[in-house]
């Protein structure tokens, strides 16, 4: 009995092998699970029945505004940069609670968005640039430069040289708060 037993095996083994051994050797014949190989394509809004025909994706509302940012109504030229000059940060408030707080994720948001490249201490030393993948990142006490809390606004806004805009990662507010962190910088290095 268990030696025909071994016979059916062995040529069920036999009959799997075979089987195995397709016409082409660069694709397999079975597949036991199809959709961890052959992804599904679906398209956006594609018959779904609770959308009106021809929807498209989420588009805002014409003449509106995102939560949380506000126009600037500074062109991205060298005019508008000198313009920006005379800005003054909006966040000044009377009590020492706000004062503190905008102080506080100023110096967060720097240190991860700005001090990879211009240094915890606004040196112009960050990480990559003492690993010399940027160069000539200026010192934030370059007189040169003569930057404001205006200027540095504008440079997040539009960007500036090699450095691209920041106006996607961060709000409005947020871009002024690391601007009064990037001065109280500049005040540190002149002393």
């Amino acid at each position: 009995m268990m030696n025909s037993f071994s016979k059916i095996i062995a040529v069920f083994s036999l009959g799997i092998l075979l089987i195995s051994c397709g016409e082409d050797a660069r694709e397999p014949n079975i597949q036991y699970m199809p959709n961890m190989y052959e992804p599904v394509g679906y398209e956006t809004y594609d018959e779904v029945d609770f959308l009106p025909e021809g929807t498209e994706a989420q588009k805002p509302v014409d003449n509106t505004i995102m939560r949380g940012w506000m126009p600037y109504g500074i062109e991205n030229t060298p005019e508008g940069k000198e313009q920006s000059r005379t800005l003054n940060s909006p966040l000044m408030a009377n009590d020492s609670l706000s004062i503190a707080e905008n102080k506080a994720n100023g110096s967060q948001l720097y240190t991860i968005y700005c001090a990879i490249c211009h240094g915890d201490k606004g040196d112009g030393k960050g990480y990559l640039v003492e690993r010399e993948k940027i160069l000539g990142v200026p010192s934030y006490d370059d007189a040169v430069r003569n930057i404001t809390v205006g200027t540095t606004f504008h440079t997040m806004q539009y960007g500036l040289n090699s450095m691209g805009s920041y106006a996607s990662q961060m709000n409005t507010k947020e871009m002024w708060q690391v601007s009064q962190y990037v001065m109280q910088l500049k005040s540190e290095l002149t002393k």
